[in-house]
């Protein structure tokens, strides 16, 4: 799920020293508890988790500890960066994470993570390559194993496309009529002009609106930052293809205004209620929204379909959860245990079968048949578009800020409608090469 945070290149900076003096003095701790302190004690580790996710780790670090002996010092956390790097700078990192695939360039170049050998992780063998390519750092080794694959698919009201008098849409042409119906044509009849076509995540907190805008970009041939052959990167902003995905996206808000009111306010959390409440019809997202919204509107209002094609495809956003081992703990071969656990089939059925929700999306394991656990259909559209059709950020590098600087100047265009959009680009790329130059990564 996309929940990661931006942090200012200044703070990175500080925490950067800090984490360096960590690694140097061995990450030792005056205070008691878990943590990399010492090579006994119970192994600290901590989730980037709220309240419902903490449910099934819990259960997952108990089958552990039941099958091991070794004790888990569990700790869900929601503002997971800030903890991170405060414990980073008092010299006492966790001795192992599960967190965003997409944090791995972050957390690499500042010194967080221990290098993996892949051979060294019983079960390592069994995971997908496309999973352990979102492990893999700017150097070409691994810094985490894979836990947890997604990707993007589209929940539509089954019920407002038979009310106005419409099909699930498969282009992108059809998939603006159909938003455009479900904004005019009164789906839910209450005789009010209350309904909006597709929901959108549209603010800048967190890089939201560059997270939902990629997957409309990829569709079209584009990228905001793009990998070349010699491992370096260059930013697309500017190129053709960029600039009609975010057309796109621009005339769902400034002409033809099928998305929710407020929309640039809003984090998916402040914006999924539009569609729990009945007015809106269609939601970008991954599979992890099925409890809430088999809730409301209720599992049979609703259908999911595979993502309308683009100029370019129906390419939607990869993304993942890698298990990190951190770097200065002294419980080396704890931590090696509870990852091999972690993507062992029994962990990953744990995860995948967690009562509130699943934080085993698709599972990483080339073993586990991911539709024979789930026994449930809806799962395929997700299952299909990540092996087939589905594209991560680059995890090897920082892509925090260049999201973070995507989805501002994205925000500032749907603001000001009548923008000129290829001039918008075009210094948002300006403004990303000279991140990826400032992170030794541009070509």
């Amino acid at each position: 799920m996309f929940r990661r945070s931006a942090r200012p290149a200044q703070f990175m900076a500080l925490a950067s020293v800090a984490v360096a003096g960590c690694l140097l003095t061995g990450c030792s701790s005056s205070g008691g508890g878990g943590g990399s302190a010492s090579s006994s004690g119970a192994l600290e580790v901590w989730t980037r988790s709220d309240a419902v996710d903490a449910k099934a780790y819990t259960k997952i670090f108990a089958a552990f500890t039941k099958k091991t002996g070794i004790k888990v010092d569990y700790k869900p956390v929601v503002d997971f960066d800030k903890l991170l790097q405060q414990r980073a700078a008092s010299k006492n990192l966790p001795d192992v994470t599960v967190n965003d695939m997409g944090s791995l360039g972050n957390y690499e170049s500042q010194g967080l993570l221990q290098e993996v050998d892949k051979s060294s992780i019983t079960g390592g063998s069994d995971l997908t390559e496309k999973s352990w390519d979102g492990a893999k750092g700017i150097d070409g080794k691994y810094y985490g194993i894979p836990f947890s694959a997604q990707a993007q698919g589209m929940y539509i009201r089954k019920d407002w496309l038979a009310k106005v008098g419409k099909k699930a849409p498969t282009t992108w042409a059809e998939l603006l009529d159909v938003a455009k119906a479900f904004t005019t044509k009164d789906p839910d009849g209450d005789g009010k002009a209350d309904t909006y076509g597709i929901l959108s995540p549209g603010s800048t907190t967190n890089g939201y609106l560059g997270w939902w805008t990629s997957n409309f970009v990829f569709q079209a041939g584009g990228e905001f930052v793009a990998p070349t052959n010699d491992g370096k990167y260059e930013a697309k902003a500017d190129s053709d293809a960029t600039v009609t995905g975010v057309k796109y996206v621009e005339d769902m808000y400034c002409h033809s205004k099928v998305v929710q009111p407020g929309a640039l306010t809003m984090t998916t959390g402040d914006s999924y209620p539009f569609f729990d409440q009945g007015k809106v019809g269609i939601v970008l997202t991954g599979p992890y929204q099925f409890p809430r919204f088999d809730a409301t509107p209720g599992k049979d209002k609703y259908e999911v379909i595979p993502v309308p094609k683009g100029p370019a495809g129906n390419t939607v956003l990869a993304e993942g959860e890698n298990v990190y081992l951190m770097a200065g703990s002294k419980k080396t071969d704890q931590q090696k245990k509870l990852a091999a656990f972690l993507i062992s089939p029994e962990a990953q059925k744990i995860g995948m079968t967690a009562p509130d929700a699943p934080v085993v999306r698709l599972s990483v394991n080339k073993t586990v048949d991911n539709s024979a656990v789930y026994k449930d259909d809806r799962w395929k559209p997700f299952e299909d578009a990540y092996n087939n059709s589905s594209k991560p950020f680059p995890s090897a590098i920082n892509y925090q800020p260049i999201r973070q600087d995507t989805a501002d100047a994205l925000n500032k265009l749907f603001a000001n409608c009548g923008t000129d959009v290829k001039g918008a680009m075009t210094t948002l790329n300006s403004t990303l090469q000279q991140e990826l130059k400032s992170q030794g990564a541009a070509k």
